[in-house]
């Protein structure tokens, strides 16, 4: 399909494109990689007034990653493939550089930037879950200045997030973690979306699990952390994978099924993550 017509700007800085956000009050969107957006853009799923292109903003921050000692920043433009092949993030969040690197296929990777799939909020997407097994913190830049946002209250609903219609994501920080790490998912093909996906990290510390295409958005899977938390092994705590989900029934899977997938991927994480712990 064609999309409805919208008007376009590309600014040069990330003030300009606030200004552009906020002058048209929640009738623009921001445009980083689009491989989410413009297939809404095509099916007529949104239809802003005006699409803010970000690729010709200017700025150092905005791509790459930064070591700040107990976190790493990573700029909102850094794209899956570099995220994916940046040394400080393979060795200090090997399970974001590790799921980056899955995204996808090579052309959505290289396209596709880490702002853009947070911002985009799909439940069935990679990285958002991967950042809110991290509790990673998320830095909103708006006409009133920068904010916190925690990964833990920033996806509010399907395609929703904590983020006001005037402001940015410039900037993803993500904690240092001791401890092992696993990604799962099932996919009909590796360029589609993940019919259930598993993001784990287990060690002393931490019991985290998040799981993608589970519910409405990104979720943790409470009941698994809880029996982690309590001593239970792997298997015993996968079993709780499906507890507070809610799955939907399309063309690719049942609900019951991905209620199935999601214990037996938590099963298959936890036991991964225990080998790297």
């Amino acid at each position: 399909m064609i999309p409805p017509p919208f008007a376009y700007a590309r600014p040069a800085g990330v003030e300009e494109a606030i200004g552009l956000l906020a002058e048209h009050d929640g009738e623009a969107k921001a445009l980083a990689g689009g491989q989410s957006l413009i297939p809404l853009l095509k099916l007529r799923f949104a239809a802003p007034a005006l699409l803010v292109d970000l690729g010709g903003l200017a700025g150092g921050d905005l791509r790459g990653v930064r070591d700040l000692g107990d976190q790493l920043a990573i700029g909102a433009l850094t794209t899956h493939s570099q995220l994916a092949a940046d040394a400080v993030a393979r060795r200090h969040a090997p399970l974001l550089a590790y799921a980056a690197s899955h995204v996808g296929d090579p052309q959505v990777r290289h396209r596709g930037t880490l702002g853009g799939s947070v911002a985009h909020a799909d439940p069935a997407a990679d990285l958002p879950a991967v950042l809110l097994a991290y509790e990673a913190t998320f830095i909103a830049r708006g006409p009133r200045g920068d904010r916190e946002l925690r990964a833990t209250d920033f996806f509010t609903g399907f395609l929703e997030t904590a983020l006001e219609p005037d402001e940015l994501l410039v900037e993803v920080r993500v904690p240092k973690l001791a401890a092992g790490w696993s990604f799962k998912k099932l996919t009909r093909r590796s360029i589609d979306w993940a019919t259930v996906g598993v993001a784990a990290l287990h060690g002393p510390e931490v019991a985290r699990v998040a799981l993608i295409a589970m519910a409405p958005t990104t979720i943790r899977a409470a009941g698994v952390e809880e029996r982690l938390a309590a001593g239970a092994a792997p298997p015993e705590a996968a079993e709780a994978a499906d507890q507070g989900t809610d799955p939907t029934s399309d063309v690719w899977a049942s609900a019951w099924y991905r209620r199935r997938l999601a214990r037996v991927l938590v099963r298959r994480a936890l036991e991964e993550a225990a080998t790297r712990a």
